[in-house]
């Protein structure tokens, strides 16, 4: 590699001017050199932050059941496209196909597609489903997923898609970019720039996100399944409701750092904003289902029954474990309501469980 991404930042910041947050979360994730995502596996207690897959196996058992479920109320389509995005070091795709495993006929005609841009993580994801003796493929976009019903699951992948912020200053709205301070260094500054629909009053000192690129996605996924069926799952940190604040927060060995040093060697990522998701998925033809709180949906699902299934038979200790995993995944103080779960199906399809929710 040739200097940093820090440099790199500031050589385009002295030739174009200041950058929007959106641009600026886009080459620190994903420069093709320096980029996070590019360079480094982050999951699990060796790394930056730990998912929900990485907590547990049994998060990925209830997808799997949940995809299942769906699929046998499409009524039972064949070929299978199981879609993930996003897909980490493969843990989460792994679980799920351990259970999908147990429907043959679910099986017969499945194959896996991934959508990933790291070439870090596709190894690592091609390593995880070795075993998997299926059709599996790597795709940049969803522009080249195949035709037909698809059946999808985004875990944690929208909290990482660059936002813009906008902050209402001295009575008017501004934008906050990133550019140079008097000593050449990173920071954060205001430009021209206002948001493009806010549904409420603002006062000063108000901040307001948009991700640009979230509903282009999730209205391509939900015009596909209007159109050829199957559905999407949805699990990330955010709020239900549109509303005011600044969620920008980078992370790095499981603790808060300052975005602005080490660009490239941080996570970031912000809220995501669950009602515009489902606003976009709505818009575009399909039925939306939720949020509901992570916890209410492993819950509901049998997450405590799958514990006490697991622990039959262990030791005190390993049920201990198990008990902390269910802790972990669904209690209110962990991830069980900062996180939420949309579905976004095809029209005419319920999914499980938001019928009885």
């Amino acid at each position: 590699m040739t200097g940093t991404l820090s440099d790199a930042l500031k050589d385009i910041i002295r030739t174009n001017g200041p950058m929007t947050l959106a641009s600026w979360m886009g080459h620190c994730l994903g420069h093709p050199e320096h980029g996070y995502y590019v360079t480094r596996d982050p999951f699990g207690a060796s790394g930056d932050f730990i998912t929900a897959p990485e907590v547990s196996q049994m998060f990925g058992e209830i997808i799997g059941a949940w995809v299942i479920d769906l699929w046998q109320q499409a009524g039972c389509p064949q070929p299978v496209n199981l879609v993930e995005l996003g897909p980490g070091r493969g843990t989460l795709i792994s679980d799920i196909l351990r259970v999908v495993r147990l429907k043959p006929n679910f099986c017969s005609e499945l194959s896996v597609h991934l959508v990933e841009t790291s070439p870090v993580l596709a190894k690592a994801q091609e390593t995880a489903l070795a075993s998997f003796a299926g059709r599996k493929e790597w795709h940049e976009s969803l522009q080249t997923l195949p035709q037909g019903p698809l059946f999808v699951v985004a875990n944690e992948f929208f909290d990482a898609l660059p936002i813009r912020q906008f902050v209402f200053r001295r009575g008017s709205w501004e934008e906050r970019m990133l550019g140079l301070d008097a000593e050449g260094e990173l920071t954060f500054g205001f430009g021209p720039g206002r948001p493009e629909n806010v549904p409420f009053e603002p006062q000063d000192g108000d901040v307001w996100e948009e991700r640009p690129a979230a509903a282009p996605i999730v209205a391509e996924l939900a015009e596909r399944f209007a159109s050829d069926g199957g559905g999407a799952l949805i699990i990330d940190y955010g709020h239900g409701e549109p509303g005011f604040g600044d969620t920008l927060q980078a992370v790095a060995r499981h603790e808060f750092a300052d975005p602005l040093k080490r660009p490239g060697e941080v996570d970031l990522t912000a809220h995501v904003d669950f009602a515009a998701l489902s606003d976009a998925a709505f818009a575009a033809g399909a039925d939306v289902y939720g949020p509901m709180h992570q916890g209410e949906f492993l819950l509901h699902l049998g997450l405590v029954e799958r514990a006490g299934r697991l622990g039959f038979g262990r030791s005190e200790e390993e049920q201990e474990a198990l008990r902390n995993e269910v802790t972990r995944l669904a209690g209110p103080e962990e991830m069980g309501e900062l996180f939420k779960v949309l579905a976004i199906v095809k029209p005419g399809l319920v999914p499980a469980p938001f019928a009885n929710s």
